[in-house]
């Protein structure tokens, strides 16, 4: 019976725990969630410097030139991570709401049906009468005749022009309406329907027989329909055009700040302008080049700690004092190790940027001759601008991903925008540097795919009524995601220029030569 509680009951207790832990050293090794690991790296810290126990920035420290190949993912030394695609997805599902779409077209309805209901007032106005006392109107004649061209003219001149002032594509869904645009449709409402009062009671209960006074009527409506017009111009359009404010954006991640001048709008308008600005000036936003500053404070803030490991007394509150010493000499250090990784880092990115360029130009010689050769091949023969990116793509793919992976914008760059913006520079005979621009400095968000922007929904944060106009000294924020957008309004000063008159006398010179040469 005493044999089922050991597995070998030949041998000692001591044997079988010797076994027992070579068995354990022999162990493969494995990661936290008890998966094989197909390589091993081991770091080992210097005496008195703890490991960090953040996993995101030992990952960092001990990265291969491998990284980055098949992973889009955002990582840092925060605890909680996100990737592009549900990045991506969660924008998606915000611009696809019900909410958003019922919001978006309320108010191109009601523009609508206002609009029908101008165009149609005047020609109710004419038609009326003749339809419902025919026999009692007056003739008119060629008067009224020239009056109904006259009527159709303006209101064709009047639907053109509202057409391209109101009803343009919505570039973008603000917070509160346009309070000039609103107005607008309150005064055109009021306008019509105090007409439609006039002419109920001045025209259609006296049944009128003057039929030239009714279209003369019908005539005043649209010439004060096109005053109107005019007034939207101004309000909408030029209103905005002089310069007033100068506003400072700055990106509140990495510093990055533009300088935009703007006339009389409201605070949210601003922030449109901003934003439509801010796609097309600021290079892309990119999180991984904080990754660096985030791992070296993280270092820092471990090399701090101080451990008491001989318990309270005279001898062990010495040894505090000197590894409290010896962390500050190190903090006072820091700036060596900051100059040292960026110097390396700048010598890494000149090199692969060297190998890059001689790649890339390699690889453009050999287009020039697949050309040469295709000239001689008979025309169905001949290769596309994608077969040849295709075909030369390969030649230059390593050094332009270690160059990606170097400069950290891998996840900008998909293999297919590659390729496509290759075939585009082939189709165009465009030169090396043309093809490397985009790749060689990080441009702005529009040169890159939507799905990349990290930054498609804004939130606006203001002290001050979003629908009241700019002042001096405003500031408000455009939150996205991951960062935000400080905007400080500050207004043009008032400039005085004076002129001063300068005295065309005061231009001449006399030179005197005194020849020394004998006659």
């Amino acid at each position: 019976m005493a044999e089922r509680f050991h597995n070998h009951p030949g041998k000692t207790s001591q044997e079988t725990h010797l076994e027992e832990r070579n068995r354990e050293r022999h162990k493969s090794p494995r990661n936290k969630d008890g998966r094989g690991s197909e390589k091993s790296v081991t770091i080992q810290a210097p005496p008195g410097e703890p490991l960090l126990a953040n996993d995101s920035a030992q990952t960092e420290e001990v990265q291969d030139d491998n990284w980055g190949e098949t992973t889009t993912a955002i990582t840092g030394t925060s605890e909680h991570s996100i990737s592009q695609e549900d990045i991506a997805r969660i924008s998606k599902d915000m611009e696809d709401s019900v909410g958003l779409d019922c919001k978006r077209y309320l108010g191109l309805t009601v523009a609508s049906v206002l609009g029908l209901l101008v165009f149609l007032t005047p020609i109710a106005f004419i038609l009326l009468p003749p339809i419902l006392w025919r026999e009692e109107l007056e003739p008119c004649g060629t008067i009224c005749e020239g009056l109904f061209i006259s009527v159709a003219f303006k209101l064709l001149i009047l639907l053109i022009g509202t057409w391209a002032l109101f009803f343009r594509k919505q570039r973008a869904d603000v917070p509160r309406v346009f309070v000039f645009r609103a107005l607008l449709l309150v005064l055109i409402f009021l306008f019509v329907v105090s007409y439609w009062l006039f002419y109920g009671v001045r025209i259609l209960d006296s049944r009128d027989r003057n039929y030239q006074g009714i279209v003369q009527y019908a005539v005043s409506l649209v010439d004060a329909l096109l005053f109107i017009h005019y007034l939207a111009i101004v309000l909408l359009e030029l209103r905005q055009l002089q310069p007033t404010f100068t506003l400072h954006v700055v990106r509140s991640t990495d510093g990055e700040s533009r300088f935009y001048s703007l006339g009389h709008l409201s605070i949210q308008r601003a922030a449109l302008v901003v934003l439509e600005n801010y796609y097309k000036d600021f290079t892309i936003y990119n999180p991984n080049l904080l990754t660096a500053s985030k791992f070296r404070a993280a270092k820092h803030m471990a090399g701090l700690k101080v451990y008491n490991v001989d318990g309270p007394s005279n001898n062990a509150t010495g040894q505090s004092r000197a590894m409290i010493a010896a962390a500050a000499r190190r903090r006072d250090s820091s700036h060596n190790e900051l100059y040292y990784e960026e110097a390396d880092h700048e010598r890494r990115v000149k090199k692969r940027r060297a190998r890059l360029v001689v790649a890339v130009e390699e690889a453009f010689i050999h287009i020039q001759r697949l050309q040469a050769e295709e000239q001689q091949k008979a025309p169905g023969e001949v290769m596309d601008p994608r077969e040849a990116a295709q075909a030369i793509f390969p030649s230059m793919a390593r050094a332009l991903q270690k160059y990606l992976r170097t400069t950290r914008q891998q996840q900008y760059h998909s293999m297919e925008s590659i390729l496509q913006h290759l075939a585009f520079c082939v189709t165009n005979s465009m030169t090396p540097k043309a093809f490397l621009e985009r790749y060689l400095s990080a441009g702005p968000t529009l040169q890159y795919d939507k799905e990349r922007w990290l930054s498609t929904q804004w939130r606006l944060l203001s002290e001050e009524a979003v629908t009241k106009g700019l002042q001096d000294g405003i500031v408000f924020v455009l939150k996205c995601l991951d960062f935000s957008l400080v905007v400080s309004v500050k207004k043009i000063p008032f400039i005085v220029l004076s002129e001063e008159f300068v005295d065309p006398k005061s231009h001449k010179f006399v030179l005197r030569l005194q020849s020394e040469t004998s006659v």
